[in-house]
């Protein structure tokens, strides 16, 4: 009974000695898994950020940017040739009638060499009446006389010749007298040959020239025409009424051909370009109510209506924006081509809407996200992000209207001096949005 007691008391030893020691390596591994698990978070850097917690509130849709202002229809003046400006009869910004003479240009050498010209055309048009009507009359004369006197002392030998012969017939006449009065003949008939064929060429020349004079005559009329023109052009007169807001020379500057003499058009009514960023060009609309504001005249504003709305987005410095055209009313004259402004677009309104600050929101391939601050997990007193995608609705110059994607009761991450990303560890450093994290987190 002894040796029986006695296996028994070391068999349970032996059972409460593997216990002990499963308990222990048990104690030790959780020991070590939780000083790794300690290590490993405590080399993970933890950005300090800030969060608020999405509000509802009434929301007035605007959209605020800068632009420039434009002639809706400008005139531009530029120098029709390469001369000097002689004479100015009217200042930058003053009111201007259809006709009016602006400027007078150097063209004295144009005219001097459109009388040569003129003068060109007036010979040519003689030349050319003279051909028509068979040549010059002294020189057709001339050719005429000539074969007709010819022809004449030709007939008269040939009668000779023919008398000679009857008085041959009847011995009254020698054969030598005969001989001489053919070779007199053959001359005669020489010379009425010769003056002939210069009649002939002299009727081939004199329609020639009739071409030839015809060209010459309309060479000289597109020269006189374009010198003419340039004279005119020396006279700079308003093409429409309007205000005259650009005259960038003085007198005795020289400009080439195309240089900018003038712009003026009607400043009643212009136009502003107005330079929206991206993600604000979903909003916009025709029609839409405009402010603009100058900084010259801070006391001022004028209203205007969306007229154009972007098609396509440029770039612009380190912008991206879309160019959106507002009529505005400027019936005092007060705006100034060319100068910069602020433009704020009026758009909807919306009451009692979810909304967070645009801060908060980022934007990826057309797809709007925030990072909404999580439960750390393991990570005691620590967050992570997760990234969120929302839709947005209308926005004002401080937050965007939340449609989808996040909850009153959801904190959201703001940005700092960390790059955001998802399952970022963080911590929240603004006591009202920890606390109301913690709030969430017991529950």
């Amino acid at each position: 009974m002894a040796c029986a007691g006695t296996a028994r008391g070391e068999t349970s030893q032996r059972m409460e000695r593997k216990l002990r020691n499963r308990i222990l390596i048990f104690l030790a591994l959780a020991g070590l898994v939780a000083y790794l698990l300690v290590r490993l978070s405590g080399r993970q850097p933890v950005a300090k950020i800030m969060a608020v917690k999405p509000i509802r509130e009434n929301l007035v849709a605007s959209v605020s940017s800068n632009g420039k202002v434009e002639p809706i229809s400008p005139f531009v003046v530029r120098a029709q040739l390469d001369t000097f400006v002689e004479r100015i009869y009217v200042t930058e910004g003053q009111a201007v009638k259809k006709g009016q003479l602006l400027l007078e240009m150097d063209v004295k050498d144009a005219a001097a060499r459109m009388a040569q010209a003129q003068s060109r055309l007036l010979q040519a048009q003689d030349d050319l009446r003279a051909a028509l009507g068979g040549g010059r009359s002294d020189a057709a004369a001339k050719a005429s006389g000539d074969l007709a006197k010819a022809l004449a002392e030709r007939d008269r030998v040939k009668r000779n010749h023919d008398a000679l012969q009857r008085l041959i017939a009847q011995q009254a006449a020698t054969k030598d007298e005969l001989a001489a009065n053919e070779l007199e003949l053959t001359k005669a008939q020489a010379e009425v040959d010769r003056l002939s064929a210069a009649k002939q060429e002299f009727d081939r020349s004199v329609k020639l020239d009739a071409g030839k004079y015809q060209l010459a005559v309309q060479q000289a009329q597109n020269e006189v025409a374009a010198l003419n023109d340039k004279v005119r052009d020396g006279r700079i007169v308003a093409p429409a009424d309007g205000t005259l807001y650009s005259l960038p020379v003085k007198q005795g500057d020289f400009v080439k051909v195309g240089d900018l003499l003038a712009e003026m058009a009607d400043l009643h009514q212009v136009r502003v370009r107005a330079f929206v960023d991206e993600p604000e060009l979903g909003g916009l609309e025709p029609n839409e109510s405009v402010r603009i504001t100058w900084d010259a005249l801070p006391n001022r504003s004028w209203d205007g209506k969306t007229t154009a709305i972007p098609k396509q987005v440029v770039p612009r410095g380190s912008r991206s924006v879309g160019e959106l055209l507002c009529s505005v009313n400027n019936e005092k004259l007060e705006l100034l081509p060319n100068i910069n402004v602020e433009v704020r677009i009026s758009a909807r309104e919306r009451n009692g809407v979810l909304t967070v600050p645009r801060s908060a929101v980022g934007s990826s391939g057309g797809m709007r996200y925030v990072f909404v601050v999580k439960d750390g997990g393991i990570n005691v007193g620590k967050n992570t992000l997760e990234k969120r995608p929302i839709v947005v609705g209308i926005a004002d110059a401080a937050n965007y209207e939340v449609i989808a994607g996040l909850s009153g009761g959801e904190l959201v991450a703001l940005p700092g001096d960390f790059d955001l990303r998802d399952g970022m560890l963080v911590k929240v450093t603004n006591p009202d949005a920890s606390d109301s994290l913690g709030r969430s987190n017991g529950n």
